[in-house]
């Protein structure tokens, strides 16, 4: 059975892709999030938390803030 990728996470894929030195930051509701090496990049510049979310089948690092 193959992993489903989420439309958000497919287009965040589409977009870091062309643009991959970029830290590529998503707003998503009232927050601004970050996912993959960007999120471990990002949770330390930033010194935020890094988390998970599950991206229809794996889990993918996440770090946000609003």
């Amino acid at each position: 059975m193959s992993k489903k990728v989420t439309p958000l996470m497919k287009q965040y894929n589409t977009i870091k892709a062309k643009y991959p030195d970029a830290l590529l930051l998503f707003r998503v509701g009232d927050f601004y999030e970050t996912f993959g090496e960007d999120a471990v990049r990002a949770a330390g510049i930033l010194n935020i938390t890094l988390t998970a979310r599950n991206n229809g089948g794996d889990d993918v690092a996440l770090a946000g803030f609003p």
